[in-house]
């Protein structure tokens, strides 16, 4: 919602003062989203296969979260929500949490869903768990060990906060100067 809502007033004051700002070109830049695009940004939870994996879920279980060892991983992939249908599919609404496990599957093995299901569709849950417990894992290891040497490195933290402020008020004020130039409050 707030990514729209930025994208509405960027091109709100493009369209409007663009006529009065600097060389006649767009003042705010119109943000564009990150994810979606990669068919993996949307993780659904391993509760329920029809809501979005949530931080602020009540049951701890019902996500994976980068700070979670390997036997926490197992412990919540091997709980997560199936059915008793034999087999696994791809797509079918009424089997939401197959498709979810398939999807969270194939990104962290970095295919297509339409990939995985080929690999796995033959597999029961048991063997099929076993898999997306090592392929989740082995996917956030790297992730994990960069998470604790940052964590564990304060200078490079607060180093790298003081580069991102300082960057982020020049940019800021160039900005803000040009929104001024553009409704008229500067001359």
């Amino acid at each position: 919602e707030h990514l729209y809502l930025a994208r509405d007033i960027a091109e709100r004051m493009n369209r409007d003062y663009k006529k009065t700002a600097y060389k006649k070109r767009n003042i705010f830049r119109v943000p564009e989203a990150l994810v979606g695009k990669t068919g993996g940004a949307r993780v659904m939870s391993l509760d329920d296969g029809t809501n979005k994996m949530s931080k602020s879920a009540p049951n701890a279980d019902s996500r994976i979260v980068i700070t979670d060892s390997a036997a926490q991983i197992k412990k919540k992939i091997k709980r997560a929500k199936t059915d008793m249908v034999v087999g696994l599919e791809l797509g079918n609404p009424e089997r939401p949490e197959a498709t979810n496990l398939l999807k969270l599957y194939a990104l962290t093995q970095r295919i297509t869903p339409e990939e995985a299901a080929a690999q796995c569709g033959d597999d029961n849950w048991g063997v099929f768990k076993g898999k997306l417990t090592e392929s989740v894992v082995e996917y956030l290891t790297p992730l994990q060990d960069e998470y604790h040497r940052i964590l564990g490195d304060p200078t490079y933290l607060k180093d790298t906060l003081n580069k991102g402020k300082e960057r982020a008020i020049a940019v800021a004020d160039q900005t803000l100067t040009g929104v001024e130039t553009a409704m008229g409050f500067l001359v």
